[in-house]
């Protein structure tokens, strides 16, 4: 009778720690979606690749933010392919997009006097962000679109969390 009583306990508990792992796979992942655990870690990856983007564009490092485009093209190209990520299509759609933003704005770095090419509109508006300065003026609409285009992967991967704002700097004041 006490073993009876022993695996019933045991079974409750290994029942419960069961529950406990899928509440957190399922809150990763919104409903419909094809999201697990690793979308957690993906997305803080993807969080920090955003920020550091976007401090050293707007800090005007033209070396550091083709470096930066670089690190980040391969993870969205991952996020796109579906392969690697398991997210929504609509999510691994923008990773695509966003990708050709990073590398068309790394390939107009690396040659300043290249033609931008044209790209397919993003699904999501360009935020309204400051340009950047200096030599990366060239890159600055490929840039935004792209820090928007993360922005709503971000938003796909999170799930209905909040997604923490593009930390970039305050505007000049006018001249004059």
């Amino acid at each position: 009778m006490k073993g009876k009583f022993g695996r019933s306990i045991a079974l409750v508990a290994a029942s419960s720690l069961l529950a406990v792992g899928m509440a957190g796979i399922a809150s990763a992942s919104p409903d419909g979606g094809k999201g697990s655990s690793s979308t957690q870690a993906l997305a803080a990856q993807v969080l920090q690749m955003r920020d550091g983007l976007t401090k050293v564009a707007y800090a005007g490092d033209v070396g550091a933010t083709r470096a930066d485009l670089g690190q980040m093209s391969p993870v969205l190209a991952d996020i796109a392919a579906g392969k690697r990520y398991t997210v929504q299509t609509d999510t691994e759609q923008l990773a695509g997009l966003a990708k050709g933003r990073a590398d068309e704005s790394s390939r107009l770095l690396t040659d300043p006097t290249a033609k931008a090419r044209q790209l397919p509109p993003l699904p999501l508006p360009i935020p309204s962000l400051p340009d950047l300065p200096g030599p990366l003026k060239i890159v600055s609409d490929l840039v935004k679109a792209l820090l928007g285009a993360v922005t709503g992967i971000l938003g796909g991967l999170l799930g209905g969390l909040p997604v923490p704002p593009l930390p970039v700097p305050p505007l000049p004041a006018p001249a004059g």
